[in-house]
C-alpha cells in the first residue's frame, strides 16, 4: 500500500513539473515573461557560440540559455528606452549580469556611457 501511495506521488510531481513553464537563466521561454537584472555590452569582433561572425551594428545579444533566435526586448530602467534583439550568443559571463548588448542595441538604450545597466528583459518569442 506504502508504494502506491509513493507512486502516486511520484506521478504527481512529474505531472507538475512538465507543466510548468521552461526556465532559462531565470527567464522563462514563454513569450511574455520578464526579469530584471543588469546588461553589459561588448564590442570587439569575434566568433559566437551560434557559429556566425559578431556584428557590432547588428541589434543582438548574449543570453546564458534562452535558444538561440530568441527575440528579447530590453528596457533601460533609468530612462525607459527599450530595444529589440535577437540572442545569437551566449554569455555573460560576469556574476550578476543576465544579458549581454552588442554596441548598437547598447546605444539604442543609451547605456555605452555607463556600461552596464538595470534593465527588464522581455521574452517576445522566436
Amino acid at each position: 500500500m506504502k508504494s502506491l501511495f509513493g507512486t502516486a506521488a511520484l506521478l504527481l510531481s512529474l505531472q507538475a513539473a512538465a507543466s510548468a513553464p521552461a526556465t532559462a537563466g531565470g527567464v522563462s521561454h514563454s513569450k511574455g515573461t520578464a526579469k530584471l537584472g543588469l546588461a553589459s555590452y561588448y564590442s570587439e569582433p569575434q566568433r559566437l557560440a551560434s557559429g556566425g561572425r559578431f556584428n557590432a551594428h547588428g541589434l543582438t545579444a548574449a543570453h546564458k540559455s534562452l535558444p538561440f533566435g530568441t527575440r528579447v526586448r530590453v528596457t533601460h530602467l533609468g530612462n525607459g528606452r527599450s530595444v529589440d534583439v535577437r540572442i545569437n550568443d551566449r554569455g555573460p559571463y560576469i556574476a550578476g549580469r543576465i544579458i549581454d548588448l552588442s554596441r548598437a542595441a547598447a546605444g539604442a538604450i543609451g547605456m555605452t556611457g555607463q556600461g552596464t545597466a538595470r534593465i527588464k528583459l522581455t521574452v517576445l518569442g522566436r
